[in-house]
């Protein structure tokens, strides 16, 4: 069996009417018909094509970034909150970033409020929510 990479990108529609696979194409500034000799098993198996690519996943959408708040911390450089998802970002001072999951508002406000990040931290955050490392620079285990 030889594979060939195909491009339907320009085909607006399809139909099949006496014999020929009609096409559709749209040529930028216009569109064309053409009609082309085929059997009902070519129109059938591009609705059939149209159909699979229709169920595919949707692209994958790039996450806003955190907006990252610089604080004074020996532990930390910056920290930030999605209140809509509920993730704590925390950038350590070694570079490492990571997200923490269902962090509550009021969470967020008592770390912002405390007198000791790092003691607020190690105290109510670490260990206490699942989190996900987003940089690959270092090997530490902060969770």
């Amino acid at each position: 069996m030889k594979l060939s990479k195909v491009d339907l990108s320009s085909l607006v529609a399809i139909a099949h009417t006496d014999g020929h696979l009609q096409l559709l194409l749209d040529r930028g500034n216009e569109l064309e018909f053409i009609e082309i000799p085929a059997p009902i098993q070519a129109f059938e198996g591009l609705q059939e094509l149209n159909e699979i690519v229709a169920e595919t996943a949707t692209l994958p959408f790039e996450l806003e970034p955190i907006a990252m708040l610089p604080v004074s911390s020996s532990m930390a450089s910056a920290v930030g909150y999605c209140s809509d998802d509920q993730i704590l970002q925390v950038e350590f001072q070694n570079g490492a970033i990571y997200q923490y999951s269902g962090v509550e508002p009021e969470t967020w406000q008592e770390l912002q409020s405390s007198d000791s990040l790092g003691r607020f931290y190690n105290q109510e955050i670490k260990g206490k929510y699942d989190c996900d490392r987003i940089d690959d620079l270092y090997d530490l285990d902060k969770c």
